[in-house]
């Protein structure tokens, strides 16, 4: 797919400078630019490959005055970053408008779904399944019965999305993600054995919520594992049954979060953080990657290590545990001078 300078400028409301019928077919880095490409300008430290780069259109800052002779077209606009970051969800929005039904599949006689809707080849919606409008279902999706997908929403390749879960407008299920499957709950009988706990709830994930790659959100014993609107979730995350995430909470890969664990608003949350079950943690926390919560967190804490302590305790701590093999010397020197 082809684009010339001048429709990129028209999308993006920014003035041409050089040829407006320069074409691009695809993006690359501006120090990685080849003919064809289009690059961004928004980093001053990469100004110098401005003038080196080959791809045909470059967007840039309205305030850039170039010091020397470009050959490439340049696109001006208010925010070269943001600019780039939009016409990256158009390029998006384009190469993912599919349309129309797929064979084969399976779709239920009870299922319904609105218009302008993608259901790729070999996936499978069951009964009283309810799809909105503008949904993207790519191949090899499972839906499971009675669940509700809202408008605008895409499911991408392999996901796994388990009965009676509820998932609102504008969401993202990338590849891999798995919602509503079984809890973990089992219960110690007399021979010490397992007995599993059946798990009858479900899964909502409110709207513009983000889950990534083989991220993994369990149904719940009773009520509902919630995630809340605006929620990203990263890559390879375990949400365990009955926890709630609070509205716009992001979460790096590969955390942990423990069965009735509440999370509340914009908070932000490292990578391979593990939070233990029954716990409350308030809005705006901050917890640093590879972290370990064992207690209810206030609203506002920053938290680093295992068992976290509030950030700038661990910072202070994390010096002294440095230096700990001199401090045990110098306190056995002083003991071994008390006795002589």
């Amino acid at each position: 797919m082809k684009f010339t300078a001048q429709q990129i400028a028209g999308i993006l409301e920014g003035d041409v400078v050089g040829n407006p019928e320069a074409e691009v077919s695809r993006l690359s880095k501006i120090e990685e630019g080849t003919e064809g490409s289009l690059t961004f300008l928004a980093n001053p430290k990469y100004t110098s490959h401005i003038y080196t780069t080959k791809a045909s259109v470059a967007i840039v800052n309205k305030n850039f005055i170039p010091e020397n002779d470009i050959d490439t077209t340049l696109i001006k606009v208010d925010d070269a970053y943001k600019s780039f970051s939009k016409l990256l969800e158009y390029y998006n929005q384009v190469k993912n408008n599919k349309v129309g039904i797929e064979e084969p599949n399976f779709i239920a006689d009870t299922a319904n779904y609105g218009d302008n809707i993608y259901i790729g080849a070999f996936s499978y919606l069951g009964n009283n399944v309810s799809i909105g409008h503008n949904v993207k279902i790519f191949p090899d999706v499972y839906i499971g019965d009675n669940v509700t997908i809202g408008d605008n929403s895409v499911i991408f390749s392999g996901a796994k999305i388990y009965s009676e879960t509820v998932i609102g407008n504008y969401c993202v299920v990338n590849s891999g993600a798995i919602i509503g499957a079984d809890g973990f709950g089992f219960t110690p009988n007399e021979a010490g054995e397992y007995n599993k706990v059946p798990q009858i709830g479900n899964v909502i994930l409110e709207d513009f919520v983000d889950i990534g790659a083989a991220t993994t959100i369990d149904r719940a014993t009773l009520g509902s594992t919630i995630i809340r609107k605006g929620v990203k979730l990263d890559n390879q995350i375990q949400i365990a049954h009955n926890v709630e995430i609070g509205k716009n909470t992001v979460i790096a890969a590969q955390t942990g979060i423990a069965g009735s664990t509440k999370i509340g608003e914009n908070c932000q949350i490292g990578g391979q953080v593990g939070i233990v079950g029954h716990i409350t943690i308030g809005n705006n926390v901050r917890i640093q990657a590879q972290s370990g919560i064992i207690r209810n967190v206030k609203d506002n804490e920053v938290l680093q290590g295992s068992p976290a302590l509030p950030y700038s305790d661990y910072n202070k701590s994390y010096v002294h545990f440095k230096n700990l093999p001199k401090i045990v010397k110098d306190i056995n020197d002083l003991e071994k001078n008390k006795w002589e």
